[in-house]
């Protein structure tokens, strides 16, 4: 699915309204009318009161206002009054409404802000995605005044205040408790800064022309099913362990085993036809009795590898789980980079050294993906001032390394080399415990040893990661969630995959 930006939607409701074609106040009308189904459906029995800027955002306001009043709820308007006249598709929809009989009030200062009576819904149709300056003067005092309120907030397209193609960190907002937008998300959605602000995010389908998508090349997707299953190939009869690939791991350490042993069942589970987990003799118990369909691979070191050999033989190297923090590993990795590495996977202590080390980022083989989770992601390529200035640097760096970069958290973003970013779809709360990113590296890394590129295993890998987790917490709950679970669902993830197959 693809993520446009509001100069792009703008041109896609041009290219409905030429070639549908359709007038855009009844485009307006439609998309209002998908708002009111929804509204009445969510928050029946309701008082209503609806405050509008004089733009299109407004208009829609009007329209839902009509439409609330046809359906019996009561409705009061509430218009931000600058002394200038509203784009046409408002001063239309606002004579319409006149001649409905709904209740308008004009508010020129704060002294006629109004007090909203408790439980009245509020609906936020101020600015939608035509803010171009942060909040300011009797806007931003009316944003102030309906977030002090208490009551319920519905923003329709977009939140007072927040941007859609960039930061709004710091700004003013209006604090939503629903947001209703039209037929495809933003990239304000899917970040963590904007999430107190923008409560429960409903996408609706207002019917703009099917055909405006293959028509435009946007940054960024969000990873869906059918995306995921167009990559996963099904299986062949007619094949045995060697078909899939030989994984290796170089993980663990004294007292952090239990990362080491996540991370290889979860490599096996993502359908490696081997694995040979290279540990030092004191780890070697946790893998045998833990994990006895890997290979173990005993290397020299007592409470940390010392060194890894036959790193080129395999088809991809994870490493980083459980792997401690001690000056020898710098080396460690150097070698393994060194061994002609056809694919590696890079996660927690192995992305420590790497940001000790510029020289070593400079050595990262090119068919390789590296996890990071936010403060990582800071120690290897610098602090950045918001959410938007991180994407932006995880794209530069994707593209100056030759690697993958997967920025972890509840939409995971995905670099590419090539410049294109995608962000995950699935993942829950539940989600945030220890262990969950060393499932994550394992998966990738069982999937680009059967032969998969960085780049795809990447996409299925963070998606799978997270179905996993939204099937387990239908049985497990939110707060019970472990990292095994992830592993115990990652089958029932494939399985529901699959069906897109078919």
């Amino acid at each position: 699915m693809q993520i446009l930006s509001t100069e792009q939607i703008r041109a896609w409701d041009a290219f409905t309204i030429a070639n549908e074609p359709i007038e855009s106040i009844d485009l307006m009308e439609r998309a209002a009318s998908k708002c009111t189904e929804w509204i009445l459906k969510n928050y029946q029995g309701r008082n209503f009161s609806i405050f509008c800027g004089k733009g299109n955002n407004g208009g829609d306001g009007l329209v839902i206002a009509r439409l609330l009043s046809v359906a019996q709820a009561e409705v009061s308007v509430y218009i931000l009054e600058f002394g200038f006249l509203g784009t046409a598709d408002f001063q239309t929809n606002l004579a319409r409404l006149h001649q409905a009989g709904v209740p308008i009030r004009f508010i020129s200062s704060n002294e006629l802000f109004p007090v909203i009576a408790p439980g009245t819904m509020i609906i936020d149709a101020l600015l939608g995605t035509g803010l171009n300056r942060p909040l300011e003067g009797l806007t931003s005092l009316l944003v102030g005044h309906l977030n002090q309120s208490g009551n319920p907030i519905v923003a329709i397209d977009m939140p007072t205040g927040m941007y859609a193609d960039r930061s709004s960190a710091g700004n003013v907002r209006i604090r939503t408790t629903n947001t209703l937008s039209f037929q495809c998300y933003r990239v304000a959605f899917l970040i963590g800064e904007n999430e107190d602000d923008l409560g429960k995010l409903d996408i609706l389908d207002i019917g703009l022309h099917p055909d405006f998508p293959g028509l435009t090349d946007p940054p960024f997707q969000l990873i869906s099913n059918h995306m995921v299953a167009s990559i996963i190939r099904p299986r062949k009869q007619h094949s045995h362990k060697g078909t899939y690939g030989h994984a290796a791991l170089v993980a663990g350490s004294r007292g952090m085993m239990g990362a080491a042993l996540l991370c290889a069942k979860a490599v096996l589970r993502s359908g490696a036809g081997k694995l040979t987990t290279h540990v030092t003799e004191s780890g070697s118990a946790f893998i045998q009795t833990g994990c006895p369909e890997s290979i173990c691979k005993i290397e020299k070191g007592d409470t940390h590898i010392l060194e890894m050999h036959d790193a080129g033989k395999y088809n991809v190297v994870a490493i980083g789980p459980g792997l401690g923090s001690y000056p020898t590993h710098a080396e460690l990795i150097s070698t393994i980079f060194k061994a002609g590495t056809k694919g590696m996977v890079i996660d927690a202590d192995g992305l420590n050294i790497l940001s000790e080390s510029r020289e070593l980022q400079t050595m990262i083989p090119k068919n390789s993906v590296l996890t990071p989770h936010p403060k990582e992601f800071t120690s290897l390529f610098g602090d950045t001032n918001n959410d938007f200035e991180k994407i932006a640097l995880a794209i530069r760096k994707a593209h100056e390394s030759g690697a993958t970069i997967v920025l972890k958290g509840h939409h995971s973003f995905i670099a590419t080399p090539g410049g294109k970013g995608y962000f995950n779809s699935t993942g829950n709360a539940g989600m945030a415990t220890a262990g969950a990113g060393d499932v994550l590296t394992g998966i990738i890394a069982g999937i680009i040893a059967q032969g998969y590129s960085a780049e795809q295993a990447a996409i299925a890998g963070v998606f799978l990661h997270g179905l996993a987790g939204d099937i387990a917490v239908q049985s497990v709950s939110e707060p019970s969630l472990i990292a095994s679970d992830l592993i115990k669902y990652l089958g029932k993830a494939f399985l529901k995959l699959q069906s897109f197959h078919q």
